[in-house]
């Protein structure tokens, strides 16, 4: 590699290391962003990490959140994660311009894959890097989101490597690249980028057929396989575990044939069709994808004095007033429930894109167009209900994710990579000019019409009317119509200039083409350009003032009173905190072990147990989890502990089983039952085979039978018993066969699930140490596999080398 060509390489990493940290220049003084849901993370996690501070191991469970669940969906590391060690290593920066690098360099790395002259490579990742909505999802602190997305391109650059039959550095780029994209731990993005990838094959295929290279194709597709294969194979330990999860989760197959008002529920084998579509985008709204505020923008958007919303509320209350209600203006009017910001890919890389349709051939073409209107149309899921039902019903997997909007991210992929190979074809010495000249007339004309057209469609069928208008600025006459015409003032301002910069960006490409710019200069230009035209929309969301001094973000929660004096009780109990909503609420985790907990997957039995039982304040199930304090607001406002005298405690003998035959009857049996003397336990727990219970059903009384916790730890309980006769024993214990495993007196014995969550077993007469372990089985399946993937990465791509090291020599 000649040293001009490193230099440029080293360049490029600089420039992108400036770029994100100018960005994000709050970093320098030592500040972090503040992200709502990494604060809530921090709550729920901060068991986790205590543990492995000070244990210097994984707990991989932790029961400061939903009364216990396992740690695999929030916080875990894994054995033989050598991945993560590059991905450290990559993600130098201070969080969240480390992502924004990997978003600038992995896209360069794909431009470089795709022969594309460097300078406009770094054009390309910076268009693609700025993209609003790769940059507004760390406002909300979707990292895991980020992280994926990051990778994408670097998973496609190894693919696209292999298809140019760069076999050997194809399979090495596409393996660790796949391990980098898994190991993000965003399966949503990694499944849609698999979309994207189907489509490549489809074409690739195609074109194979047609040029009679079958043999070459099934080459090509088994390198790639085998690189993706082994790639996901050394994550082995953290799939295994999360599919293992997820089918206990909310995204698995629920039991329940019911719904809460008792009628029959229509079974499905993923997340209900309501909230996989709730987020939805209406055809219309795909309009701000080149013009930003096309539906109002953000959920919420702040106005100036220039505005008519200002002007109609000085009118009436005064300047002071319209300066404070001017601040939070609900001013998006389409009908998703909340929306960050729009999904911006930006005008100047939109147009480029236009004119790389009507100036690249070829397969790339096709599969970047085919793939970006694929992505579009499926973000539009309930507005497009027959194929999103098609894919919801027979499409493996595609029914447990929600926010089918999120597929969009395939077209801010496919975009700018489209956009930079037509500035490619545009800049080449070896395009006629002709045909340039008839390609960038022809997406000017084509791009500002459809802008035109958009700007008119929203005037003929947008209503510009929101879903929270009637609630807002109903009861005001006029507050309304002055919402819209600001709502109608953004649409027109944005369009306007969506236009202007599609015009600047088509001149300077013109006057290229006329001499009248060196090459270099145009390039200078565009790019300015393109950090303009994203930079500005970028900062109306995700700014300075959203990064706050480290110590706030570190400890992002502060004890209040009442946790003050529920932390001095030093036994093992819950929490419930009524001053929150406990199942979106990371917050009390971080003091107790809650009740409630903050994540999109929980347990899915615990969330039905919530919905039947816990909302509706059933004391006898609240006190079977022990919740002993509540936190609730007083009188003057502020939180205060009241302890529940009528928790059950830690364990408890009971003196009845209540048997049922089915999920349903569980559930409901826990309206009437009295947790404390009654065990209900579904019938599939007892029984092993024909009529044989596996445990006595008739309880021996025993006034005298005594039952303890002794010890807690994080993944491991030890319990205390003794009795005459034989016992039942209820722990307030999540269940989780897969992991938790229950020993009398060191001897492997086994336990079930009873009351539709605890853990419950018989305990022999006499005096026994009861032990509780987490000994999940999957991570050292897992661990082995993990192994094995790496060993032939690694032995695959060194023997390869020197088998064509010799071929070549001989």
């Amino acid at each position: 590699m000649k040293f001009t060509k490193i230099f440029r390489y080293i360049v490029a990493v600089l420039f992108f290391v400036l770029a994100a940290v100018i960005y994000f220049h709050p970093i320098l003084n030592g500040k972090k962003i503040q992200q709502s849901d990494i604060t809530q993370f921090r709550g729920m996690a901060k068991e986790i990490q205590d543990y492995r501070a000070q244990n210097n191991a994984e707990p991989y469970w932790t029961g400061a959140s939903f009364s216990g669940m396992p740690a695999y969906p929030i916080s875990a590391y894994y054995p033989n994660d050598f991945i993560r060690s590059l991905d450290r290593l990559l993600r130098f920066l201070p969080r969240p311009a480390d992502y924004t690098f990997l978003y600038f360099l992995s896209f360069f790395v794909l431009m470089m894959a795709l022969k594309v002259e460097w300078r406009l490579a770094i054009l390309g990742a910076l268009a693609f890097g700025f993209s609003t909505y790769l940059i507004i999802i760390f406002g909300a602190g979707h990292n895991a989101k980020a992280h994926a997305i990051a990778y994408m391109p670097l998973v496609l650059a190894g693919i696209l490597l292999v298809f140019q039959r760069r076999f050997l550095v194809g399979f090495i780029v596409t393996g660790i690249a796949m391990a980098l994209e898994v190991y993000a731990n965003h399966i949503q993005m990694t499944y849609y980028l698999g979309f994207c990838l189907l489509i490549l094959g489809i074409v690739e295929f195609i074109n194979a057929l047609k040029e009679k290279q079958l043999t070459l194709f099934i080459k090509q597709a088994a390198v790639i396989i085998g690189a993706v294969v082994l790639g996901i194979g050394a994550n082995a330990p953290r799939l295994l575990a999360m599919k293992e999860y997820s089918e206990r989760s909310t995204r698995g197959k629920s039991e329940l044939t019911i719904n809460l008002n008792g009628s029959k529920k229509e079974l499905t084998t993923g997340l209900d069709y309501g909230y996989i579509t709730q987020y939805s985008y209406a055809k219309l709204e795909t309009f701000n994808l080149f013009i930003p505020r096309f539906m109002g923008g953000g959920t919420i958007e702040e106005l100036g004095a220039d505005s008519n919303f200002y002007q109609f509320i000085a009118e009436r209350a005064g300047k002071k007033v319209a300066s404070d209600y001017s601040k939070q203006v609900l001013t998006y009017w389409g009908d998703q429930p909340i929306v960050e910001a729009p999904a911006y890919i930006g005008a100047v890389i939109f147009f480029f894109f236009f004119l790389g349709i009507f100036l690249v051939k070829g397969r790339l073409k096709q599969w970047l167009v085919a793939a970006t209107i694929f992505s579009i149309i499926l973000s539009w899921g309930r507005n497009f209900e027959g194929i999103t039902n098609f894919f919801i019903d027979y499409v493996p997997l595609y029914n447990k994710f929600r926010a089918v909007s999120s597929i969009q991210v395939v077209a801010e992929l496919c975009v700018p990579i489209l956009a930079v190979l037509g500035l490619k074809e545009f800049f080449s010495k070896e395009s006629a000019k002709l045909e340039k000249l008839e390609a960038l007339k022809k997406a000017v004309l084509f791009f500002a019409g459809l802008i035109i057209v958009g700007f008119g469609l929203a005037h003929v069928f947008g209503g510009f009317e929101g879903l929270r208008d009637a609630q807002q600025y109903s009861e005001i006459p006029g507050f309304l119509e002055a919402v819209i015409a600001d709502r109608k003032d953004m649409l027109f301002s944005d369009t306007l200039r969506s236009l202007l910069l599609v015009f600047i960006s088509g001149a300077i490409l013109w006057l290229l083409l006329k001499n009248k710019l060196k090459s270099l200069l145009a390039i200078v230009l565009l790019t300015v350009l393109i950090l303009f035209d994203l930079i500005s929309v970028n900062k109306r969301y995700v700014n300075a003032d959203d990064f706050k001094i480290s110590r706030k973000i570190e400890e992002p929660f502060k004890a209040t009173a009442a946790d003050k004096i529920i932390l001095q009780d030093k036994t093992h109990f819950r929490v419930v905190n009524y001053t929150v909503d406990p199942m979106n609420d990371g917050s009390t985790s971080y003091f107790h072990q809650s009740i409630g907990g903050y994540h999109a997957a929980k347990l899915g039995r615990y969330q039905e147990l919530f919905d039947f039982q816990i909302a509706k304040n059933n004391m006898q199930v609240l006190n079977m989890l022990n919740a002993k304090y509540f936190i609730v607001s007083n009188s003057d406002g502020n939180f205060e502990a009241q302890q529940n005298g009528a928790a059950n405690g830690n364990v408890w003998f009971v003196e009845k089983i209540k048997v049922v035959a089915s999920a349903n009857e569980e559930i409901q049996a826990l309206d009437s039952l009295n947790t404390k003397k009654e065990v209900v336990v579904n019938q599939k727990e007892l029984y092993t085979s024909g009529s044989s219970s596996v445990v006595s059903l008739l309880i021996e009384q025993d006034s005298t039978a005594r039952i303890r916790l002794t010890d807690y730890s994080v993944t491991s309980l030890t319990y205390a018993s003794s009795a005459k006769t034989a016992q039942f024993a209820v722990f307030s214990e999540i269940f989780y066969k897969e992991g938790w495993n229950a020993y009398v007196d060191g001897v492997l014995v086994p336990h079930y699930r009873v009351n539709y969550v605890l853990r419950g077993m018989e305990v022999p007469s006499g005096a026994h140490t009861i032990d509780f372990k987490f000994e999940p089985k999957v991570i050292e399946k897992g661990k082995i596999i993990s192994l094995i993937s790496y060993v032939l990465l690694l032995f695959i791509s060194v023997g390869w080398f020197f088998y064509h090291k010799n071929k070549i020599a001989a």
